[in-house]
């Protein structure tokens, strides 16, 4: 049994006297050093494993045994060289889920890889992989511990003890890290965290380290109403729940587009850029099963880039390695063939999307849905929500986008509303869409054209590109064929640079 402590060692606080000089969070209403740095990366790929990867569940309790987390070809290396290839510019490793495994020697508990079969140091071999490839160096580290004695004791210090203990081990032995990701906090009361003295230490020994809460903004101050980042859409209205924290964390919540960044704590107006996360997995699993599991299509990925990263937000994309220990060659070749497609390039600025012509330009209808009191109107397809839908009220129908005839286009996205169906492990689900046959029109010397025809199942997202420019006062689309009554999420009609559009 380790030797486990509860308090901080004399050594550790002569090294907490350097927390005077650490970056503290101020007012402000421009990103700070480490905000900048964080927007600068902009694109990370996110890596779930640990002990949940080798029994096909998504969160485990602590009981699962260590001897159960035994891959059979380790290769963090592997994992970083694919974040290199696919155009990442930083890693975001779990370190310690709810269940309290580590994946590093940790001094404080024996539920870690050094009493597992395979005794590799992983959070150092993904630290040294990222420093030979160049990328930059994150963790996620759960604050709800389902293993760990002290995190029931009535006194929360000694949970937070316990903490700061773990944190100092990943701040002292692995190298510069550029972000820290903190997630499980709605399992105690925001102030039973410690979050003021986790800030300070982490500062302590990075300034520039960003951190956050998943969850970390609420609709009233002192109240924990989570505000979901679909209404973040004015500055000083929302409340920070975790403070101090320098961004923003809704897991896996997409902000709109037009996200606002200023917050308020104890009257006082904060900037926080907003970080995403999604899966590469169409079934939105975060750890990986047993079972090979389809990736999402190559247009949904890049419009959701696109839709992260735009207006100083950051995406982080979850690929996790399964059993053997290394990320499956179907998961890596789809994010690798996305940075293709866009044009990621190292060391440049990260691609964007066109002009968006269609953003918030009136929209009509062949017919409404309204249930439960709840109408879902044809200009939710324009406002820049992937929250809100227009659903029609038949099986066929059609949507006509009013447009500027003196703005061009040449390129559709299309984000279609999904049926879901939850699976057993309460995070997978499986989506189906409904339209299956659809067509595009212009309205051109007083006739509708057609200038595109979808006769096969649309799916999450559509991409449309076109060979060349349109100019139009008016488009339709038009459902032909729909297994239900059809719901869009967003039509977006987009001047895309010639050179990008052909990347697709």
């Amino acid at each position: 049994m380790k030797f486990r402590k509860y308090i901080v060692s004399v050594w550790l606080g002569l090294l907490f006297g350097t927390v005077a000089l650490a970056q503290q969070q101020v007012p402000a209403t421009k990103p700070n050093k480490a905000q900048q740095l964080m927007i600068k990366r902009g694109y990370g790929m996110f890596i779930h494993f640990g002990v949940n990867t080798f029994t096909d569940i998504e969160w485990s309790d602590g009981s699962i045994p260590v001897e159960k987390y035994n891959p059979t070809n380790l290769d963090p290396d592997q994992w970083v060289r694919v974040a290199r290839d696919a155009g990442f510019r930083y890693v975001l490793l779990i370190t310690k889920h709810h269940d309290g495994f580590c994946l590093w020697d940790s001094k404080y508990t024996d539920y870690d890889v050094a009493s597992s079969p395979v005794k590799m140091d992983v959070v150092k071999a993904v630290s040294d992989a990222c420093k030979k490839y160049g990328l930059e160096f994150a963790v996620y580290y759960s604050l709800w511990d389902r293993k760990e004695p002290s995190y029931q004791d009535k006194d929360p210090q000694k949970y937070i003890d316990y903490m700061k203990n773990q944190l100092t081990e990943l701040f002292t032995n692995y190298g510069d890290i550029c972000e820290l990701w903190l997630d499980g906090g709605w399992d105690r009361k925001p102030e039973d965290w410690g979050m003021d003295q986790i800030y300070k230490l982490v500062k302590g020994f990075n300034p520039n380290c960003a951190i956050s809460v998943n969850h970390t903004i609420v609709n009233e101050a002192g109240k924990r109403d989570f505000t979901h980042p679909s209404v973040m859409t004015e500055d000083n209205t929302y409340f920070f729940q975790y403070f101090p924290s320098d961004f923003r964390l809704w897991d896996p919540m997409l902000i709109t587009r037009y996200d606002k960044k200023q917050y308020l704590h104890e009257g006082q107006s904060y900037y926080l850029p907003f970080e995403h996360t999604i899966c590469i997995s169409s079934r939105w699993n975060w750890f990986q099963k047993s079972m090979d599991l389809p990736v999402r299509s190559q247009d949904e990925l890049e419009e959701l880039f696109y839709w992260s990263t735009y207006n100083d937000n950051c995406l982080v994309v979850n690929i996790p390695p399964d059993q053997t220990g290394r990320i499956r060659e179907y998961e890596a070749n789809a994010v690798i063939s996305l940075a293709k497609r866009i044009g990621i390039t190292k060391n440049k600025p990260l691609p964007t999307n066109g002009t968006f012509i269609s953003a918030l330009q009136d929209v009509t209808a062949s017919s409404t849905l309204v249930e439960d009191g709840v109408s879902y109107a044809a200009t939710a397809v324009t406002d820049g929500n992937l929250e809100s839908r227009w659903s029609a009220a038949d099986t066929t129908g059609f949507l006509d986008i009013t447009l500027d005839p003196k703005k061009r286009f040449n390129k559709i996205t299309i984000f279609e509303y999904q049926d879901t169906k939850q699976l057993d492990d309460g995070f997978s689900n499986i989506r189906s869409n409904r339209i299956q046959e659809y067509i595009v029109q212009i309205w051109n010397n007083g006739n509708w054209e057609t200038i595109y025809i979808g006769a096969e199942p649309m799916g999450d997202c559509k991409v449309i590109r076109f060979p060349k420019y349109y100019q139009t006062a008016k488009l339709r689309f038009s459902i032909l064929k729909a297994t239900g009554l059809p719901a869009i999420k967003e039509i977006n009609i987009i001047d895309m640079p010639e050179a990008q559009n052909k990347k697709g």
